[in-house]
């Protein structure tokens, strides 16, 4: 039966039950995220691991989730919304449960691979499932807002909730609290969400999704292999020029196909195309925070893993209340300055971080960090609905799938980027003169290296060198990140619209419901 989907379909509490279970969903992903961070000394020891196993245990989990994110999004918009997400639910709960049952490094490798499958069913059918049910701009603007805190939060999260596992159960509790959550919310999706799918089911290209997923997975080796060696490194180079034409091939694929996997007159729209852009921007900056701040709290600090998640919650909170307020202000002053504003705020942020020295207190910190996630409350909502709001629900999927391949690009690329700039102004201040090749090699590798080899060779005056030089080297990267934020604010004043368009109804009909 052939019906649109009508306000009756979804109660106000029915509403807000489909909004709990997709955050549920999301919040368990962005956990997932940063949790193993704090477990791999512990599973190095208990299952044997090499740096390199270490290394592709978080890798095999980020390269299919970028892989199989466009893909996923098509399934969605094929076979159903509410049966893949719910799947792909299941299947990240039987992942969880391999992870937790694994006893050596190659099996938990599988194990992270199997869950990036489901990881990325999830989200951009999670998103596509909010532009069809949420249907005016109000109530989509509120499920964008709760949709992106949970899926952001997640990651500050998982330092917290792996440094408690960690320090009352064994490291398997890290993957065995995944299971309850996604079961959970594989029933409140089934129970609550009424079935959804394009009426013209799309075809399956075979072609762009194989050229796709390949062109993505390379691209995320490629980065992450620069930011664990160089950019020169020749594996780094040659896995990105695969990217470059695997990713070419596709999009020429696509302009001839005549039921492509994207639709690419999307980057026609101005709206979508800075949505995207911005989206990836946003996420590229904030791994400034991210990735160098939890090596100051536990390096420079001497904070353990659970306090250093606690010491990110004030970033969470101003996220928080960035997003709930950007939402009532947004219709005073329009899409365009909120989200300029909300960059703008960013970048406040990331200048007051770029001050930060040995003799900074935490109330300091504290500050800067509500300032960061206020800007990024305010801006990335407001960005992902402008884009969203130009979906047509026939490719809801294949959209939100794309938008979340430029979030996981942007966030890899931050990563690899920051983190090159991090590595290299940190080599280049910490002076090793005197110290043997091997060991000199040893401190010039991060922080933790650097300080280590201080405490081997008892050498106090080495010890306040590595802290001087990664402190020089975080300041630098808190202005780069503040950088990007300004690019953000320009990007936003040339792309994005003064308001957002609403969602209106008659664009959402074609809408399948079971019967």
């Amino acid at each position: 039966m052939t019906t649109t989907t009508s306000e009756s379909t979804l109660t106000g509490a029915r509403r807000f039950g489909v909004l709990i279970a997709l955050c549920l969903a999301v919040l368990v992903l962005g956990l997932d995220t940063t949790v193993l961070n704090v477990a791999l000394p512990t599973l190095a020891k208990d299952l044997d691991a090499s740096t390199s196993q270490l290394q592709w245990m978080a890798n095999s989990y980020n390269l299919v989730l970028a892989a199989l994110l466009l893909p996923a999004g098509l399934l969605g918009d094929r076979f159903g919304r509410r049966k893949i997400i719910a799947i792909a639910l299941t299947l990240f709960g039987l992942a969880s449960l391999a992870c937790a049952l694994s006893n050596s490094a190659g099996q938990l490798i599988a194990a992270r691979a199997f869950l990036g499958i489901g990881a990325a069913m999830i989200v951009p059918v999670a998103l596509s499932l909010i532009t069809v049910l949420f249907r005016t701009e109000e109530e989509r603007k509120k499920a964008i807002g709760f949709f992106v805190v949970a899926n952001s939060i997640g990651m500050p999260l998982g330092p917290i909730v792996g440094g408690l596992l960690l320090d009352h159960a064994g490291w398997q509790w890290i993957f065995v609290i995944n299971i309850p959550i996604a079961f959970l919310a594989a029933l409140a999706v089934t129970l609550l969400v009424p079935e959804s799918r394009s009426a013209n089911r799309p075809a399956i290209d075979c072609l762009g999704i194989v050229l796709s997923s390949a062109g993505l997975a390379a691209l995320v080796y490629g980065v992450t292999k620069a930011g664990e060696s160089s950019w020169t490194d020749g594996v780094t180079i040659t896995f990105l020029a695969l990217a470059v034409v695997l990713i070419t091939c596709f999009l020429l694929w696509q302009r001839r196909n005549s039921e492509p996997l994207i639709e690419l007159r999307l980057f026609r729209e101005r709206v979508f195309t800075g949505g995207a852009v911005l989206l990836t921007v946003s996420v590229f900056a904030i791994f400034g925070l991210l990735f160098t701040m939890p090596q100051y709290f536990q390096g420079i600090n001497g904070s353990d893993a659970l306090h250093t998640g606690l010491k990110l919650l004030p970033f969470i909170g101003g996220m928080t209340v960035g997003a709930k307020l950007a939402e009532p202000v947004e219709s005073k002053i329009g899409t365009r300055l909120v989200v300029m504003t909300g960059f703008v705020v960013m970048a406040a942020g990331f200048v007051l971080g770029a001050f930060t020295d040995l003799g900074t207190g935490y109330g300091y910190t504290a500050i800067w960090f509500v300032v960061v996630g206020f800007g990024l409350g305010c801006s990335m909502p407001q960005a992902m609905n402008a884009a969203l709001g130009v979906l047509d629900p026939e490719r809801a999927g294949t959209g939100s799938g794309l938008l979340q391949a430029f979030r996981q690009v942007g966030g890899t690329v931050g990563v690899a980027v920051l983190g090159t700039v991090l590595n290299s102004v940190y080599r280049h201040h910490v002076d090793t003169t005197g110290l043997p090749a091997q060991v000199a090699d040893a401190a010039e590798r991060s922080l933790a290296g650097g300080l280590a080899v201080a405490a081997k060779t008892n050498a106090p005056a080495l010890a306040a060198d590595v802290r001087d030089a990664f402190l020089t080297s975080l300041n630098t990267t808190m202005w780069v990140s503040g950088g990007i934020a300004v690019a953000g604010a320009v990007l936003a004043a040339t792309l994005m619209p003064k308001r957002a368009a609403k969602a209106s109804p008659d664009a959402l009909t074609g809408v399948e419901r079971d019967a």
